[in-house]
């Protein structure tokens, strides 16, 4: 049986936990040994909307573990500008590649090209719903810093409703006992459905619209920036855009000598350039552990993980 990575609902606590573990270990491998792991193998990665460091990590991984990388045209050089459906072109794409990394503008869409595709697939986020491998990239580094994903304490500030990135980390922190506050407008808070499923697992958090009614409990500040390309109507994200910056002035001093700050990326304007130099900056670090932990990811997804 194929195995795919869609979403953190299909990942149980210590599969988590495995992929973390294994980014570890291909950490600590010797460059010229991880060329041979992947050596003959092809990955294609399709990414349907912009991205930087995703689409390049992924190849940037593949590439440093021996695999070759496919690329998807963008679209106007494409058979999609011909009218070629996105499952045909899952169906397509499967026949030249063993691992298929996927990127969509539209929820679900990843699933749909696992269902469709006999070759693994790897969601790289779709709409605002999951993106797996963000979210096991901020645990990494998350646990290299604090040594435990253990009953910590986190605020998510911003757009929290089209934020797919924070409703993909949420549901994996209900394995860990976290206690969160959740900072935003109340028209971009936390979706209803995720804070159900939070009260299902006794998972205590707060809803404010001020970071600063927590900052002195926190042990992760998890900053995201408000997404313009979700929203319909632009006076209203032109309202919201500035709503949360974060600098030396409102942040050193205020919260704990040892809070992470962690940004999925890219960031606007939301995080103070200032800030890049402060122990608590840990975003660019976290971009970096991008590459280790896709490498795992498709290392688990072809069956590898006795190759390191």
């Amino acid at each position: 049986m194929k195995k795919d990575i869609i979403s953190m609902n299909d990942m149980a606590k210590e599969e988590i936990m495995e992929i973390l573990r294994l980014a570890k270990k291909i950490e600590n491998t010797p460059e010229e040994e991880k060329l041979k792991i992947l050596s003959g193998k092809i990955v294609s990665t399709l990414f349907f909307e912009p991205s930087t460091r995703t689409k390049m990590s992924f190849e940037s991984a593949a590439y440093r573990l021996g695999a070759n990388v496919l690329q998807l045209p963008p679209a106007e050089y494409s058979s999609l500008k011909k009218g070629e459906s996105f499952l045909d072109t899952i169906k397509m794409v499967e026949s030249y590649s063993d691992v298929i990394v996927v990127r969509h503008p539209f929820d679900g869409a990843a699933r749909l090209a696992s269902v469709a595709s006999i070759k693994p697939v790897i969601n790289a986020g779709d709409g605002s719903n999951q993106h797996p491998s963000q979210t096991l990239l901020d645990l990494y580094t998350i646990l290299e810093e604090k040594g435990t994903l253990e009953n910590l304490s986190i605020a998510f500030v911003g757009d929290l409703k089209y934020g797919r990135t924070v409703h993909s980390l949420m549901r994996a922190l209900t394995h860990f006992n976290p206690t969160v506050y959740f900072v935003a407008p109340q028209i971009l808070q936390m979706p209803d459905y995720l804070l159900e499923n939070l009260r299902k697992n006794n998972i205590k958090y707060e809803i404010l619209s001020d970071f600063r009614d927590c900052l002195d409990k926190i042990d992760v500040f998890y900053m995201t920036r408000i997404q313009k390309e979700r929203f319909l109507d632009v006076d209203e994200y032109e309202k919201l855009k500035g709503v949360y910056i974060i600098n030396k002035k409102n942040i050193i001093g205020k919260c704990k000598e040892d809070m992470i700050i962690l940004h999925p990326l890219p960031r606007v304007d939301e995080i103070s350039t200032d800030l890049d130099s402060t122990k608590h900056a840990l975003y660019f670090k976290q971009a970096k552990n991008g590459i280790p932990i896709r490498q795992a990811m498709m290392l688990k997804v072809l069956e590898k993980e006795k190759m390191v």
